[in-house]
């Protein structure tokens, strides 16, 4: 069964830095793509940032100079997010896609307010 367990979320100010982590159940690059979404109180969930196995990293625009998507060489993805603003307040979902199917962590937390 493959699994997803996010972690590294929490409060901070504006302006702020934060860092977010992804653990897979197996090797990243078992996956055709890893990444990001979020979901904002009252809001569907929205691609953050996508990591493809191979290629260009796609991010949205609101985040676009501020995140950074990466990963390592075995199983995690991380997703690094500075100039945080209150907007950016939502639950963070890690994803992988495999096999034709899309993996989702459990979420966690991020809120930025002063």
């Amino acid at each position: 069964q493959v699994q997803l367990v996010e972690s590294g979320g929490g409060s901070v100010q504006p302006g702020g830095s934060l860092r977010l982590s992804c653990t897979t159940s197996e090797s990243i690059f078992s996956f055709n793509a890893v990444g990001w979404y979020r979901q904002a109180p009252g809001k569907e969930r929205a691609m953050v940032a996508v990591k493809p196995n191979w290629g260009s990293s796609q991010y949205a625009d609101p985040v676009k100079g501020r995140f950074t998507v990466s990963r390592d060489n075995a199983n995690t993805v991380y997703l690094q997010m500075n100039s945080l603003e209150p907007e950016d307040t939502a639950v963070y979902y890690c994803y992988g896609r495999s096999g034709g199917r899309e993996h989702w962590g459990q979420g966690t937390q991020v809120t930025v307010s002063s």
